[in-house]
């Protein structure tokens, strides 16, 4: 079975960005974006809203799909591969949502102390 294209170009550009800033965190996310579909995270708001008040101030990075369970209360950025589009409207009302490819696209603009990569 093939990869997306756009799963392709998402380890493609992680990658790029490991070799560029050479921060192993890029690496990591390369490898995950690479894994099956059903091992990819796929994580609720409301476990969300729990870590942005625990990591006050940082970019929470989901290496999946966000889910529209639950509320996002507090103030954060979210980046992740996808989205669904109820959990996009919820996160715009509080937050911010980031495709992970942006992010990796300006790998070297991004403060790679502030990223959590969520488990």
């Amino acid at each position: 079975m093939t990869k997306k294209l756009e799963t392709i170009k998402l380890v493609a550009s992680l990658e790029k960005a490991a070799r560029k800033t050479k921060k192993p965190i890029w690496e990591n996310l390369a490898k995950r974006a690479m894994c099956k579909r059903r091992a990819k995270k796929q994580i609720n708001l409301d476990k969300l809203n729990t870590l942005a008040k625990k990591f006050k101030g940082k970019t929470l990075i989901v290496p999946g799909k966000i889910l529209a369970k639950g509320e996002l209360t507090e103030k954060v950025t979210i980046v992740a591969i996808s989205a669904s589009e109820s959990a996009k409207e919820k996160i715009a009302k509080s937050g911010k949502y980031i495709p992970l490819i942006e992010l990796a696209n300006n790998a070297t603009k991004a403060k790679t102390n502030e990223l959590v990569i969520v488990n």
